[in-house]
């Protein structure tokens, strides 16, 4: 009897000309996370075969579902978070409300593939974080307002926290500017930053905050975890607060994928 299938579903993301820093950072982060489910599959002694699977377009995805009729569920990250969502068969409330899906689960109750996607995202970063700060914390900032911005938003609002998104270029009613934060930063004792900044090989770049503003009463919540310590950790700690990296929200998000996965 073979054991069950799933996939980690990627686009590799190609270096522009000038620069090419964020690709290379993005393709780096893609590759540690997929390193780390592999090991969460075999540390967990899990009889199951997790594999890559570069999709540069997301309409091949039927095509895949064709080819490998044993697949059980798979994991997607950007930029197919969002564009998977016109190819699923259903989606949870979850996911629904953040935009966003990176874990399908696949059935064949007809014969044909049955997909329905979730994010999982969420449950991992609240996981993570009910175990790192203390629960009188009622305020939050957000530096960055992509895909996992949203997923963190949505964890936040479900602690019942106020939320403000910090942005190179806010535009909604909710995001304000960097320049604002040496008026506001002391209100908020919860900062998760969502962006790359920091990741591996760019270990040296860091939001741009006001870090001597910080105190022991800070929390720092940084979703990158490689490396094991970023600068935007090291500035927070040297300020008084405490930090943590985003392993441990990994770590919730696979196991609430094989969760959904198993599940009949």
């Amino acid at each position: 009897m073979r054991c069950p299938l799933f996939l980690y579903l990627y686009k590799k993301q190609t270096a522009p000309r000038t620069g090419g820093a964020s690709a290379n950072r993005k393709q780096v982060c893609i590759c540690t996370h997929l390193a780390l489910s592999l090991g969460y599959v075999s540390e967990e002694n899990i009889a199951a075969e997790y594999r890559s699977f570069e999709m540069p377009d997301i309409r091949q995805l039927p095509t895949l579902l064709q080819q490998t009729p044993d697949l059980c569920g798979f994991n997607v990250t950007i930029p197919h978070k969002q564009n998977i969502l016109p190819f699923l068969d259903e989606i949870s409330e979850e996911a629904r409300v953040i935009g966003a899906v990176n874990c399908v689960k696949v059935s064949h109750p007809n014969g044909q593939p049955y997909l329905v996607g979730y994010n999982t995202d969420m449950y991992g970063f609240r996981k993570a974080l009910l175990e790192f700060i203390p629960a009188a914390i009622s305020k939050a900032l957000i530096l960055g307002n992509g895909g996992a911005a949203k997923a963190v938003r949505y964890a936040l609002h479900s602690l019942n926290m106020e939320v403000s998104i910090v942005s190179r270029t806010p535009r909604q009613a909710d995001e304000i500017g960097y320049a604002a934060l040496p008026d506001l930063i002391t209100g908020y004792p919860l900062i998760v930053n969502t962006t790359p900044l920091g990741t591996w090989p760019d270990t040296s770049e860091f939001p741009p905050l006001p870090y001597e503003l910080l105190t022991a009463g800070h929390y720092l919540f940084d979703l990158v975890y490689n490396p094991e310590t970023t600068t935007f950790m090291q500035k927070g700690r040297a300020a008084g607060a405490h930090a943590c990296n985003g392993y441990a929200m990994w770590l919730g998000q696979a196991e609430k994928n094989w969760e959904i996965w198993k599940k009949k």
